[in-house]
């Protein structure tokens, strides 16, 4: 018995219903034009009669796969992103099909940079949601096991802070990072689990908190004397501790700071979240960096800006640095961390002389600091230039 195209009662939408190889069918074609719903049926009835014949590896498409990819659990809206991006490439493939000539294809079509890109944005970009699919798909039949060409990532050298840097890097940020960063510096925590950190979880009389990471996985964070002194600071108690603070002009002219629920796109790992402010305080700290002209989008004269050498994930480098200095102890280190290996956390051995000990462990410790106690202005405050 072939396919035929159906009505449903109460539906506009066609329907293919029938048998094929032994197997029942009764799917929507996702049209309600007869026409559309007709083609829909000749390529799923071959289909179906090509899966009987030669078995599922011969008609899964990509499409499908990595739509049973993102089914199968919760990705991350980067992960989604990148997977948008290899189906607009692979749409129509099948998914036993794709080998090596094809991943270097996309690299090619589907990169700014193309070929020339760098390894880590290929390895990011492309080989690991496209080996992720496939390999879901070899588990189930669908293909072999992907065999990829892993491009050769150049090592570049690890940044980190000492302990004078940080404090003049938290000394010089906007009131309102302030807190973020004792956070991250004294925390080790990544940027989307501290943005992501809600008042429920934390703790400061047991000074304690749980963040979540991307895996779902929860993460208990012991917080030092320091964190506790900036978390206490913040004059909110409910939903994120961390927010966005911008000027805005109310109606009478004066420009007052304005608190935000939560900051957005808490997935990007470039710290793009806070860059404007990151930059600031880089510069008025001191650290490395470059100048350089640009216009910003909609703006029609060019500005200068400074660019940072450190991205706020060295924040997570230095927490790791000071971590081994101050313990000796890679399986605490790793733990504290959250790394998944030992293997992952040996990079950060013997990083920070021993002359730095004591200065960290004082970093650790500061109780008095009156730079980072109440430091985020509260809704509505007027800002200094309009008091």
């Amino acid at each position: 018995m072939s396919l035929k195209v159906v009505k449903r009662k109460g539906r506009d939408t066609l329907y293919v219903r029938g048998t094929v190889g032994g197997q029942s069918i009764y799917e929507s074609t996702g049209t309600h034009s007869p026409k559309q719903a007709e083609a829909f049926r000749a390529k799923r009835e071959a289909e179906l009669w090509q899966e009987s014949v030669y078995g599922k590896r011969a008609v899964i498409t990509f499409d499908r796969a990595a739509t049973a990819y993102l089914a199968a659990e919760l990705r991350s809206n980067t992960t989604v992103t990148h997977i948008e991006r290899l189906l607009g490439h692979f749409s129509g493939r099948k998914v036993a099909s794709i080998k090596q000539q094809d991943l270097d294809e996309a690299y090619r079509k589907i990169l700014t940079a193309g070929s020339e890109a760098k390894a880590a944005t290929k390895i990011r970009a492309i080989l690991t949601p496209l080996r992720a699919i496939l390999e879901f798909s070899a588990v189930r039949g669908w293909c072999d096991k992907p065999a990829f060409e892993r491009p050769k990532v150049e090592h570049v050298r690890m940044q980190f802070l000492r302990p004078e840097e940080a404090t003049a890097l938290v000394n010089e940020a906007a009131p309102h990072i302030r807190p973020l960063l004792v956070f991250l510096i004294a925390t080790g925590a990544r940027m989307s689990e501290a943005l992501e950190l809600e008042w429920q979880d934390v703790d400061l009389e047991g000074a304690r908190a749980v963040v979540w990471q991307k895996q779902g996985n929860e993460r208990h964070i012991d917080l030092p004397t320091v964190v506790v002194i900036a978390l206490r600071g913040i004059p909110w108690r409910n939903g994120r501790v961390f927010r966005p603070v911008v000027k805005r002009r109310d109606w009478q002219g004066i420009t007052r700071w304005v608190v935000g629920e939560a900051y957005h796109d808490t997935n990007r790992t470039g710290g793009g979240q806070i860059k404007s402010a990151w930059a600031a305080a880089c510069k008025r700290a001191g650290l490395p960096g470059h100048e350089r002209v640009l216009t910003p989008k909609g703006e029609k004269w060019p500005k200068k800006a400074f660019i940072p050498a450190l991205s706020p994930h060295c924040l997570r480098h230095t927490f790791a640095t000071w971590h081994y200095c101050a313990h000796r102890d890679l399986i605490k280190l790793k733990e504290d961390g959250g790394w998944q290996t030992i293997t992952m956390v040996t990079r950060y051995a013997k990083k920070m002389p021993d002359h730095y000990r004591d200065q960290i462990r004082e970093w650790w410790a500061y109780d008095d600091w009156p730079d980072i106690q109440k430091c985020v202005p509260y809704p509505g405050q007027p800002t200094k230039e309009e008091e």
